[in-house]
């Protein structure tokens, strides 16, 4: 059996730029939970292709689920008691919603815990380099409506950066991709990756858009 080779550098240098950092990397404001929560884990799944350089897996929920219908997400979800830690349930979750084969995938590090005051979850997100990739797609398409590898270079273009703001007043990152809007947490962990990755260019932050109008530009 062959020994898998190491990960390429830009993704060394984005798992090592991870590892004295804190929660606001990805929340400028991150809060202690106020009432009982539940763990959960994502799985911020990087890989690479030789058209469009370093990609990541992004799938985007089903319209008709009653929690975040439609919003785009790293694969992920609530730790179960027979997961082996946070890396364990980013695996199962990511192989139960796109069919990510966990023998391809390499963790490289767990990343700070984040809560999540909406959803009363405390998420932890797990950085991992997709050595071997499979064939990915929704599994169950009530829950997951699309998967896709976006590019890198597509997320960090200025062309695709702007803020959102929601009815209720929040204003955060956003970032358009082909069929989908990331917003809300998800743009705040891809934001801060970006810049973590070295990949960060000047972008418009005085570009805010209605959430809805925004929205609806991708559909």
């Amino acid at each position: 059996m062959t020994e898998a080779a190491e990960p390429p550098d830009w993704m060394l240098r984005l798992a090592k730029a991870t590892e004295e950092i804190d929660g606001r990397t990805f929340m400028r404001d991150p809060r202690t939970p106020t009432r009982a929560y539940r763990k959960a884990a994502v799985l911020m799944l990087f890989g690479e292709s030789e058209e469009h350089g370093p990609d990541v897996l992004l799938l985007r929920r089903s319209d008709t689920l009653g929690s975040h219908p439609g919003q785009v997400a790293f694969p992920g979800g609530a730790q179960d008691e027979t997961d082996d830690g946070p890396v364990g349930t980013a695996l199962r979750e990511a192989y139960e919603e796109t069919g990510v084969l966990e023998a391809g995938v390499r963790p490289l590090a767990t990343l700070p815990e984040l809560y999540v005051p909406v959803s009363g979850f405390v998420v932890t997100p797990v950085l991992a380099y997709w050595e071997q990739p499979s064939p990915v797609a929704p599994v169950d398409p009530a829950e997951t409506a699309a998967v896709a590898r976006v590019p890198v270079a597509h997320l960090a273009d200025p062309a695709n950066r702007f803020r959102v703001r929601h009815p209720a007043g929040y204003v955060g990152a956003a970032f358009s991709a082909p069929g989908m809007l990331v917003w809300g947490f998800t743009a705040g962990l891809i934001n801060g990756l970006i810049a973590l990755g070295g990949w960060e260019q000047p972008w418009d932050a005085t570009d805010v858009r209605d959430l809805e109008l925004a929205l609806r530009a991708t559909q």
